[in-house]
């Protein structure tokens, strides 16, 4: 398939600079054999007993910084991923590329060393006791390029699902950011349980696909992990007739990178995994997602789930009865597609 193919008209009005005053006021779009508008708070109506909800739990680390190289040039940070208490990956943004072995000073007095550069990244080394704890002391929350403002303190709490445990990510499952505590716990009286896995989301995700034919793209590569409890209670869900319901992209990617000979495999590591129309899905039955970027890899997830024609038509149902669009928008319940 072309990259044309995965191609459309978003008014810029669109697209959500700031999150709904409550989690759960976004609204929700339900494509079943029709599409139907209603509420996020409205989901457990959609859901059944002993559907099972597998979120991502990632934790969304304040990874922009900003600093000065010796000559006094300004730079601004972009933290990809930790590699330890000192040394991390991140993209830089300066009117010049640091040298390797040079010095950026940042706003509290740390030095950072510029390692090395590999395929577009830097590895930098942080003359800190615990670079998480500078990063929360001065680092801002990544938002994304289409929120077109600074940081707030909002942006704290708000780009941030509320069950976030796992330092790591660099932009939020933004699938998770409508559920609240009540909201959970009102599904789970309904005993639609939840269950967690990890993906640490890199900043590749609103990299653009490049290549005209998209098997040519080459997908970012991102850590994660499945527990045995969590592969368990999937397992369960299904001999009990059950359906595994993924909270955003990032989990399909896990549960569809961790399946071996048809089972689910507990596992800690790195997924490159590109999901685009003709792949087979083996343990995901419904999705929950918000709304992606033209042409962009996740769009082709989607249309993997769904089809491509259905893709197109929910996506122009939604831009004509005026839904949110991105990470601060609203969100969607997708059934599989047979």
């Amino acid at each position: 398939m072309q990259l044309k193919d995965f191609d459309f008209y978003l008014p810029k009005d669109l697209i959500a600079q700031n999150p709904p005053k409550n989690r759960t006021d976004s609204r929700l779009l339900i494509a079943q054999s029709s599409i139907t508008d209603a509420q996020f708070n409205q989901i457990g109506d959609f859901l059944q007993s002993d559907d099972l909800l597998v979120m991502n739990n990632t934790k969304v680390i304040p990874a922009r910084l900003f600093g000065t190289k010796a000559t006094g040039g300004k730079v601004e940070i972009m933290i990809e991923r930790l590699l330890d208490e000192h040394q991390a990956l991140a993209m830089i943004r300066s009117s010049r590329a640091p040298k390797i072995g040079s010095c950026i000073i940042l706003e509290n007095g740390v030095n950072i060393i510029v390692q090395q550069k590999n395929n577009g990244f830097y590895t930098l080394i942080f003359e800190t006791d615990s670079l998480l704890d500078l990063l929360n002391n001065i680092g801002h929350i990544p938002l994304p390029p289409y929120i077109e403002r600074s940081d707030n303190v909002q942006d704290l709490s708000r780009y941030q699902t509320v069950y976030a445990s796992q330092n790591g990510a660099v932009a939020a499952p933004t699938a998770g950011l409508h559920f609240d505590d009540e909201l959970l716990a009102k599904l789970k009286n309904q005993d639609i349980n939840h269950s967690f896995v990890t993906l640490h989301v890199g900043a590749g995700t609103f990299l653009p696909v490049k290549t005209d034919n998209i098997k040519d793209h080459v997908m970012h590569s991102e850590m994660f992990e499945i527990s045995q409890a969590t592969i368990d209670k999937i397992n369960q869900t299904k001999a009990n007739g059950g359906r595994i319901i993924a909270v955003g992209t990032t989990t399909v990617r896990v549960l569809e990178s961790s399946v071996k000979n048809g089972k689910l495999i507990a596992q800690k590591g790195e997924t490159d995994i590109f999901i685009y129309p003709g792949y087979q899905f083996q343990i995901v039955d419904s999705l929950i997602t918000n709304f992606h970027l033209p042409k962009s890899s996740l769009l082709m997830l989607v249309s993997a789930f769904i089809g491509r024609m259905q893709m197109m038509a929910i996506y122009q149902h939604a831009i004509h009865q005026k839904y949110r669009f991105f990470s601060y928008g609203d969100a969607m319940l997708l059934n599989k597609h047979k």
